[in-house]
């Protein structure tokens, strides 16, 4: 069965003929540069196997009608002039894809479309982002438009934003949208510069190992546009643009003129961290994966002790990979439960996974699952 049959199985039981086509788009994991990308610094993701793909086609009139193989049941329904807050649950993602498009100024027609996807949901992983490029990338092959991968990815990040209320950065659907296979996607978020950076593991004899905690992650209900708010309130005392703009040679001096103990700890954060992804960049391009590994690690501690996103189940995860003998970890996306990410040498990541599993049942969370990360392709069509 190919990955395009499903999604056009269910297109065709629920609309009564076959899709015009079947486009995919990737989830994502992020190797470095956490909560930089709404500050407009650096991040380092890359695309996952999973995804979502969406089978689509174009119909008369300006309705659209949606369904989803996750989530049995009538068709999402509403019009293409649907406007924020008049479409709810997973099926606002789609709605707000539409929106963004049409508010853009391109025109849309009703469409039907079934919606597939193996992301795991709640992990931390952009099963969002993937929706909404999936959708993206559908309707502008459906009606033609002339669209480049960053324009659909800004597009598709304010649906999120704008329609769902969530005020993410650009990272997700970048990554989801121009992430190449065997590659990190190093990208400045301010403007949207890209470079492919290899990156096999398997290679160098290691493998980047995902450990989802199981640990619920959200995010729409107000850390995470508390932590935008207070990053947007330190540039403005600093006086710069973004906290992208504070170099780390400035950083002493921009602590010493913040008032603020959450935002000298948040702005040492950003700052911290997108000199790690220029590092994990430089180690890459000279081929010394080994290297990531204590920056991974430091990331994590950055993340935990002056940006506050870590719960439990995330740090347990990082030391217990660590002792286990993990050359580096740290917890990735935007945290408060959600994923943790190790790189491990290849022959022992049954060991580190082990090990991992151990210490959370000594402390009574859900037992974590854990999948080799492979660099996969971005936003594409399947049929």
């Amino acid at each position: 069965m190919t990955a395009a049959s499903e999604p056009a199985g269910t297109f065709t039981a629920a609309f009564g003929r076959p899709p015009e086509g079947v486009w995919a788009a990737p989830g994502r994991v992020n190797v470095i540069g956490e909560h930089t990308d709404y500050n407009e610094g650096f991040v380092l993701p890359m695309a996952l196997p999973h995804g979502v793909r969406a089978a689509a086609a174009r119909t008369d009139g300006s309705t659209v009608r949606v369904v989803s193989r996750q989530e049995p049941g009538e068709p999402a329904t509403f019009g293409t002039d649907a406007e924020p807050g008049s479409v709810t649950g997973w099926a606002a993602y789609v709605a707000g894809v539409v929106w963004s498009l049409r508010s853009s100024g391109f025109e849309l027609g009703g469409a039907d479309i079934a919606i597939d996807g193996d992301v795991p949901a709640g992990a931390g992983l952009s099963s969002s982002a993937a929706l909404e490029c999936a959708v993206a990338t559908a309707l502008a092959g459906l009606f033609g438009l002339d669209l480049e991968d960053a324009e659909l990815a800004r597009a598709a990040q304010r649906a999120e934003n704008e329609f769902v209320g969530m005020p993410c950065g650009v990272m997700d659907q970048m990554a989801s949208m121009s992430a190449t296979a065997d590659h990190l996607l190093f990208l400045d978020t301010r403007s949207l510069a890209t470079e492919q950076v290899p990156f096999v593991p398997t290679a160098h004899g290691r493998t980047l190992l995902v450990l989802d905690t199981r640990a619920p992650h959200r995010l729409v209900d107000g850390e995470y546009a508390d932590r935008r708010r207070t990053c947007e309130k330190a540039a403005a005392a600093l006086g710069v643009r973004m906290l992208r703009d504070v170099t780390s040679d400035a950083l002493p001096g921009a602590l010493s003129r913040l008032d603020d103990e959450v935002q000298r700890r948040r702005v040492r954060h950003v700052v911290t961290e997108n000199e790690r992804v220029l590092g994990v960049v430089r180690r890459l391009r000279a081929g010394d994966i080994d290297g990531i590994g204590p920056l991974l690690t430091a990331s994590h501690a950055s993340l935990r002790d002056d940006y506050e996103v870590t719960v439990p189940e995330l740090d347990t995860a990082v030391d217990a990979a660590l002792a286990a003998g993990a050359l580096g970890a740290r917890m990735t996306g935007g945290g408060f439960g959600g994923c943790v990410i190790a790189l491990v040498a290849e022959d022992e990541a049954a060991t580190v996974l082990a090990g991992v599993r151990e210490s959370f049942a000594r402390n009574g969370f859900a037992e974590p699952a854990g999948f080799a990360a492979t660099p996969s392709p971005g936003a594409r069509r399947l049929s």
